[in-house]
């Protein structure tokens, strides 16, 4: 029998006997026996058997198991008549016990499960995006649509009313008017603020093929949400690709922004194509007061001396030039390559631009411009 003094260490071995003979009595189950256990008259060897039983069991295979070590652990023989002192509440609230520990126990599991997801998402947010698999490639896609950019402003000339600000004669002069010439109240203006425009300069050459398609998504969600950003390819030529990117569905922007570049993974003259760019578009309004971002490793094949020339040429024109070098990520790197060394005195920044993360902080870059 059961001390009704002190009855936990007995009723906690028997889960320990329970276990050594086969019944799968977790701590969970455990808790629960011990709960229903102080619902019941422990006097009543009856009430204790179906008070474990109950709790403890979770399948009929258990049954034989069960009785054989509650014979043997309290020296009594279990009813073979069903419960008859334990009210169909009781065994009701025992159920209910063991159900809150199963549900609390899925949610702990369900916790864990979502615990490793955050890991595992914050470890791709770090990896670089040359080294994915397909399948992280695919959860790449899912984590570039959740990124919200914010466009950088610029002050309008354009001025709206205020509370504060400078004075509004003319306003404040049609007030006097109505008011029959007395000045009843003054009226005051300032500036408005505009989107500035951002343009997005994307090597698309063999030595940053790796980097190309998720580069390309990154840009269209820019464009996505900014849509005064302008994007153009790098390689052996200039192409445009804005009108491509400013389709609702990434894959089909994509496959149009496919289409349209002729020289992917192939060679790379940047100062060609940055010439190209400021003659046709930058020079007449394009770069003019923009955020420029250029992404490329830096390796030229034309003359690195052309690069500087048309990047001083940008400077002069853009508001902000960036440039993200997937490389400048990795440790021990050097800006040694002869694009890179022709470019760096007439940029604003150097940026990693190798993993989500450092993409995610290049937004921040662009905003704050």
């Amino acid at each position: 029998m059961v001390s009704t003094a002190d009855p936990l260490p007995s009723l906690v071995g028997f889960a320990t006997a329970l276990r050594e003979a086969g019944v799968p009595a977790g701590p969970q189950r455990v808790h629960s026996y011990l709960e229903a256990v102080q619902s019941v008259d422990l006097a009543d060897i009856a009430n204790l058997y179906w008070a474990g039983r109950v709790t403890l069991c979770a399948d009929p295979d258990d049954l034989p198991r069960y009785d054989d070590a509650f014979a043997q652990w309290f020296a009594a023989e279990p009813p073979a008549a069903r419960p008859v002192t334990v009210t169909r509440e009781q065994r009701a609230r025992m159920a209910a016990m063991a159900g809150e520990q199963e549900t609390e126990g899925k949610g702990e599991q369900e916790a864990d499960e979502l615990r490793v997801a955050a890991t595992d998402t914050e470890l791709l947010r770090q990896r670089d995006l040359a080294e994915l698999t397909a399948a992280e490639r695919r959860h790449l896609r899912e984590l570039l649509a959740t990124l919200k950019p914010v466009p950088p402003v610029r002050k309008s000339q354009r001025r709206k009313h205020a509370k504060n600000g400078a004075l509004d004669p003319g306003r404040t002069l049609r007030g006097m008017i109505a008011g029959g010439g007395e000045p009843v109240k003054l009226a005051y203006r300032k500036k408005t603020t505009r989107p500035r425009r951002v343009v997005l300069l994307l090597d698309v050459s063999g030595s940053m093929s790796p980097y190309a398609d998720s580069l390309l998504r990154f840009a269209h969600v820019v464009v996505r949400h900014a849509p005064q950003t302008e994007v153009f390819t790098l390689g052996t030529r200039l192409t445009r690709v804005s009108r491509q990117l400013r389709q609702r569905d990434p894959e089909r922007a994509m496959l149009g922004a496919g289409q349209a570049v002729p020289d992917f993974a192939g060679g790379t003259r940047l100062g060609e194509t940055l010439r190209v760019f400021l003659d046709r578009w930058g020079q007449r309004g394009l770069a003019r007061r923009a955020v420029v971002v250029i992404f490329s490793d830096g390796w030229e094949r034309g003359d690195p001396a052309l690069l500087g020339e048309e990047l001083a040429r940008m400077r002069r024109l853009a508001h902000a030039v960036l440039w993200v070098n997937p490389h400048a990520g990795r440790d021990g790197y050097a800006p040694v390559q002869s694009g890179i060394a022709a470019a760096l005195p007439h940029l604003d920044h150097l940026l990693a631009g190798h993993s989500l993360a450092t993409l995610e902080r290049l937004l921040v870059e662009i905003r704050d411009a």
